[in-house]
């Protein structure tokens, strides 16, 4: 593989509803960066993305035709048995993934060189989430893989699955609570397997309050200029798969705080544990004091 094919791999994992879609539209709007949305879903939607527009079916029309081998794992095994972080708890699942994952790893790899071909990028940006999805691509020889784990308030999380009013599937707050323990269990595992130059803990809440400084640090984190795009016109481009913010051509972040979630008490005492472990990890990436690397976990 030449190093015109062999591209960068941005990876944000952690839980969904964490803002890793605008994350991910701000680093598409780098020089060198594509943003192609949560590739999870490739497999399981069959090459098809989830939002239409003439331009974006083309795109992966394209894509699907570089990437032959991928309709041989068309559908949802692959994600179920791989990539979901309760796989490792279902033991049905156990012999199919031993199959599965050297024609899943082939796939993802020549999924990401393909895109990298398509856009001309050198970085390609996936905010599918899953730590396990993390895990597999760590073992790809054909891709350098940069890890950002996003984390977010977790009364923020266990409200923005609470709310019914939006098309995306709802979780009762209890059981966004174990989806949080499960997520951030593997997530640690599979950051502090990451080289340490090749990944960096992020907030949330510091990403949306000084989001210019933030994208300079990752930037640079992720061996690109710190160039940073004009954050009050952010074209979404093509990405495969995300959340309704894509419905719109362009999106603004203004810099602004996040606003304060409802408390739940049961989501306070559940979480109390990660807030005391979560902050060790390093790298971090701070805003006011830039990117750390003092003594912590890992």
């Amino acid at each position: 593989m030449t190093a015109a094919t062999r591209p960068k791999v941005v990876y944000v994992m952690g839980a969904g509803r964490s803002g890793s879609t605008i994350l991910g539209v701000a680093l598409g709007n780098c020089p060198g960066f594509f943003y192609a949305g949560e590739l999870d879903a490739w497999l399981s939607r069959e090459g098809e993305p989830n939002f239409g527009g003439a331009e974006r079916e083309r795109f992966w029309q394209r894509v699907r035709e570089e990437v032959p081998g991928g309709a041989e794992l068309f559908g949802e095994e692959a994600q179920r048995s791989i990539e979901h972080s309760t796989a490792p708890f279902r033991a049905a699942s156990w012999r199919a993934r031993r199959c599965l994952r050297p024609r899943y790893r082939r796939v993802a790899e020549e999924l990401y060189s393909a895109l990298a071909r398509e856009t001309g990028a050198s970085h390609v940006v996936d905010t599918s989430h899953y730590p396990l999805r993390a895990r597999e691509l760590q073992a790809l020889t054909g891709i350098d893989l940069y890890l950002i784990y996003l984390v977010r308030a977790p009364q923020a999380v266990v409200a923005a699955f609470g709310r019914k009013q939006i098309k995306q599937p709802s979780k009762a707050a209890w059981a966004t609570n174990v989806y949080l323990h499960a997520t951030h269990l593997f997530s640690i595992a599979v950051f502090l397997r990451q080289r340490r130059d090749r990944r960096v803990y992020l907030r949330y809440e510091d990403f949306v309050a000084e989001p210019r400084q933030v994208l300079a640090t990752l930037l640079e984190r992720v061996g690109a200029r710190p160039q940073v795009p004009d954050l009050g016109s952010l074209k979404t481009g093509v990405p495969f798969q995300g959340n309704r913010l894509l419905r719109a051509k362009t999106v603004a972040l203004s810099g602004k705080r996040a606003g304060r979630p409802p408390r739940r008490p049961l989501t306070r005492i559940l979480q109390a544990p990660w807030e005391l472990v979560l902050p060790r990890l390093r790298p971090a990436l701070r805003p006011s004091g830039g990117s750390s690397a003092d003594a912590g976990a890992g």
